[in-house]
């Protein structure tokens, strides 16, 4: 029985190419646009809206910091700033003294949705606008199996 090739071959090395380009290119773009019509950045805007889908809008900072694929030292500054800024309230998780609750406040709803209209339009400018209705469906089926493979792995469980 043949060993399969160690390389990809041509086919998969276009769709990798491409893949790459819009993980690596695409949350920058989306930072520039942030930054120059909020004043924040792309993580910032994640948290922020991350925060706001949360029941109460109230999550333990371990579990926004791994919802948002952060590390926890990272986070608490980022929280230091929002707080600094009024758009976050932190608190002692009271079921559990050794967590930290985050809650966002009126002020940072307000600065989400301020936020939101020009980021919105700039991914559905540079994901959405380029692809049919038809390849929007192919693609959120072929990148929903992708999504969960990779999550599986990044719980620590089998990807097979």
């Amino acid at each position: 029985m043949d060993e399969p090739s160690p390389w990809l071959d041509a086919e998969q090395q276009k769709l990798w190419q491409d893949l790459l380009t819009v993980v690596i290119a695409l949350p920058a773009a989306l930072d520039r646009q942030l930054r120059r019509d909020a004043g924040i950045t792309n993580f910032e805007y994640g948290v922020l809206a991350r925060l706001s889908m949360a029941h109460q809008a109230t999550m333990r900072f371990s579990e926004l910091a791994r919802d948002c694929d952060s590390t926890l030292p990272r986070l608490s500054k980022l929280m230091d700033r929002f707080e600094a800024r009024e758009w976050i309230a932190r608190r002692i998780d009271p079921s559990d003294g050794r967590y930290t609750l985050a809650t966002l406040t009126d002020s940072g709803r307000q600065k989400l949705a301020d936020s939101a209209p020009g980021h919105v339009a700039q991914v559905r400018r540079l994901v959405f606008d380029p692809l049919t209705a038809a390849q929007r469906r192919h693609f959120g089926a072929a990148l929903s199996g992708v999504a969960e493979t990779v999550r599986r792995e990044a719980a620590g469980g089998p990807t097979g």
